[in-house]
């Protein structure tokens, strides 16, 4: 019997496209004092920024002046009355949070405004594994037994948890929910307020804030509350650090509110008061000026390890401590967690690409679901999301429960296909299952694995087309290596933060070729210099090993990548793909 072949992996068949080839190269340039290098104004034509003066302001100079009215979110109000009568009665509250990084920054943030007004609230976090996500029974359970509430505040989590909130209010407890998540076709939980924009009424005037993650949520509650009653001394713009770290960590989009809020929280996190905040950026070995990669990459994952692996209390434990020594103590063994969750995923990310070469995954041209004991529920996410990175397919990895049989898996998809869709057509396979288009989460007994991927890879391949199975390497702009010199790192950061919906552009360099022969680093990266006619500039193609080098000359897609060596600012490229070159060079 033969065994089926696997999809191949994406890159041996990208397709490079020129975003916008009108506007790519300097078409109609901005002009006078305000104009940035010609790159960067194609870069904006591309994206469509700056159809008026006052977008382009918007954009390249955000403002928290233009954050709004808080209590114009849906339910604010009620929230901060409850919130306030709460601190006049001396209330027991506790704050019950998630366990990834919006999660305990949220906690963190909420927990110092309520400080503020002289509150000293409980924070609680579940365990990821013993009581899973939200608002579940066996988690308000311990929850209220630890500090029995008259006032729970339910932070990233709750829109959905119609029942626990039922059970909650016949405990005699309140419940405030700020939360970002997508509500319930059952209708809202009861609660004395719903502060989340996705879960108002159509043509309410906070739907505005649908953007926000929940760190983003308590700041506005946050502010509202210093609007509806002052406290001398403190200042809210202080801990846009905190705010910074969710929303990125967060990956919701980096646009309006959000990109103001980034923007100034990246100064803060520069002269950060939170002992937590910079004993992490010391031992992840970044400094300012910090960019939103430096969070993405460093900082998130290493207080998202602790909440990946069993518990999250010690990456809240570090941003509330006080104590510096205390603080690089707790930072140190995060990092050890995160050293941990690495190999983790490093062994079940090659444990499911040998399942793939070997053909034991089972029908996989179209859909990828791979599920095997041993694997740690807490890395499934990230394994998928390499996975899928890696072949385009839509892929669910599944860790087995080796005593119940019972799957956690976490699915990641490509452009274009729903994973909500092939989950709620598939049903009958699973125990649970939900979350979001391009990331969601199942439940599902081992016996059904098989079934659920030949479901998969039929709902793929009815709906999606050949050319959505394909991957595209999109280039916002060309680009001369004679532009690539230190002065654009300058106003390469006014495009700044980069993320979702404000990705960092890849640019195209035609008919380049390496000045000698690329080093190999640490077996897996390629540093070399490139030159195009008199120009040369410094390049580095991470994991370009695993890809190979064509014959040169080359077009190279790549990043503007910041160095700093020993105190010697220089500009590299950050190389994403190379291809053999096609045509010229424009001029």
């Amino acid at each position: 019997m033969s065994r089926r072949k696997p999809p191949r992996p994406a890159h041996s068949a990208t397709r490079w496209v020129l975003k916008n080839a009108a506007a790519a190269h300097g078409a109609a340039p901005a002009q006078g004092p305000g104009a940035l290098p010609p790159v960067l104004e194609a870069v904006l034509a591309t994206r469509g920024i700056g159809a008026t003066a006052e977008e382009r302001e918007a954009f390249l100079n955000p403002k928290l002046s233009g954050l709004g009215d808080p209590f114009a979110m849906p339910e604010m109000r009620p929230a901060v009355e409850r919130l306030l009568e709460a601190v006049d009665r001396g209330e027991r509250v506790a704050l019950y949070g998630d366990y990834d990084v919006d999660g305990v920054t949220s906690l963190t943030l909420l927990k110092t405004a309520l400080a503020a007004y002289g509150l000293d609230p409980g924070t609680f976090l579940p365990h990821r594994i013993d009581e899973g996500y939200g608002l579940s029974r066996d988690g308000l359970e311990r929850c209220l037994s630890e500090h029995s509430p008259t006032l729970l505040v339910a932070v990233d989590c709750g829109t959905t948890s119609i029942d626990e909130a039922a059970w909650l209010a016949g405990q005699g407890v309140d419940l405030i929910i700020l939360d970002h998540h997508e509500a319930s076709p059952a209708g809202r939980p009861q609660c004395a307020a719903l502060v989340n924009a996705k879960a108002a009424p159509d043509g309410h005037p906070g739907a505005e804030y649908a953007y926000l993650c929940s760190a983003g949520v308590v700041f506005k509650v946050a502010h509202a509350l210093l609007k509806a009653r002052p406290v001398e001394g403190f200042d809210l713009r202080e801990y846009l650090d905190l705010v910074a770290v969710g929303t990125v960590a967060d990956i919701v989009p980096l646009v309006g509110v959000n990109r103001a809020l980034v923007r100034r929280g990246l100064g803060e996190l520069a002269r950060t008061r939170n002992c937590g905040l910079a004993a992490l950026a010391e031992v992840a070995g970044v400094n300012p000026p910090y960019g939103a990669m430096d969070i993405g990459f460093r900082i998130g994952p290493r207080l998202n390890a602790a909440g990946r692996l069993d518990t999250a209390a010690a990456a809240l434990e570090v941003l509330l401590c006080e104590d510096p020594c205390e603080a690089r103590a707790l930072a140190e063994d995060l990092d050890a967690r995160n050293r941990e969750r690495q190999e983790l995923e490093r062994r079940t990310a090659e444990e499911a690409m040998e399942m793939l070469a070997s053909g034991a995954a089972g029908e996989s041209s179209h859909g990828i679901v791979l599920g095997k004991r041993g694997w740690h529920p807490g890395v499934v996410g990230i394994v998928a999301a390499r996975v899928a990175r890696a072949f385009y397919r839509p892929t669910f990895i599944v860790a087995i429960d080796e005593e119940t049989g019972l799957g956690k898996g976490s699915g990641r998809s490509i452009a274009g296909v729903s994973l909500v869709e092939a989950i709620n057509s598939g049903r009958e396979h699973l125990v649970a299952g939900g979350g979001h288009d391009m990331a969601a989460g199942i439940s599902i007994a081992e016996d059904q694995i098989a079934a659920f991927r030949k479901h998969l890879n039929g709902h793929v391949r009815a709906n999606a087309s050949p050319d959505d199975l394909m991957p595209l390497l999109e280039l916002d702009a060309e680009c001369r290596l004679a532009e690539l010199r230190l002065p654009l790192l300058d106003t390469y950061r006014r495009l700044e933060p980069f993320g979702s919906s404000n990705p960092e552009p890849v640019l195209l360099a035609r008919r380049v070729s390496p000045t000698f022969e690329p080093r190999v680093l640490k077996d897996k990266h390629y540093r070399m210099t490139l030159r195009q006619g008199s120009a040369v500039c410094d390049a580095m193609y991470f994991g370009g090993v695993e890809h190979g080098l064509p014959d040169p000359p080359w077009d190279a897609a790549f990043t503007i990548l910041r160095n700093d060596f020993r105190g010697r600012v220089s500009l590299q490229m950050n190389i994403k793909a190379l291809r053999p070159a096609e045509g010229g060079v424009r001029g």
